[in-house]
């Protein structure tokens, strides 16, 4: 019988696969069909977990650290506050440090997670990047509108 890691055990385990870039690792965390919201690259199902930390997480940083404060889980549901920094290999932003602070949600099933969403000061990061203030706010209206859905969505079907 295998046993149910804590919350705390398996943020830790999940973050830290991320930072070593071994995707495998990280779907492991993952219920069979879980989700992975990223602030930057969107929605991530399953298997496509791998792809988001090989094909885009070390696709366009290294250097990475993420750091997990304060982790606690009630009623299925994992909270833990981070800071998240990394160096960038994208050409506009060569080995700038982007470093945002956020807090990660989880949904969890069974001892693993069936949804990974965050709240991220990410605009901060993109800012250290260089990007211009367009992108900034192309960034910050695709965040609004994500924010309304959501927001629409439960008041739609409270939980």
């Amino acid at each position: 019988m295998e046993s149910i890691m804590t919350f705390e055990t398996l943020i830790q385990k999940m973050t830290q696969a991320a930072v070593r870039g071994d995707g495998p690792s990280v779907a492991a965390c993952f219920c069979e069909n879980g989700i992975y919201h990223d602030v930057f690259y969107g929605e991530f199902r399953g298997d496509a977990i791998i792809n988001l930390i090989e094909g885009h997480f070390h696709r366009d940083g290294k250097d990475f650290q993420w750091d997990l404060y304060d982790p606690i889980e009630q009623n299925s549901i994992g909270y833990a506050r981070y800071v998240f920094s990394y160096s960038s290999t994208l050409p506009q932003a060569k080995d700038r440090r982007a470093t945002f602070e956020g807090v990660a949600i989880c949904r969890l099933e069974a001892g693993r997670i069936s949804e990974y969403r965050e709240v991220a000061n990410a605009v901060t990061g993109l800012h250290l990047l260089g990007f211009s203030p367009e992108r900034l706010s192309r960034f910050v209206d695709r965040e609004a509108k994500t924010l309304l859905a959501r927001v629409d969505d439960n008041v739609a079907q409270p939980k």
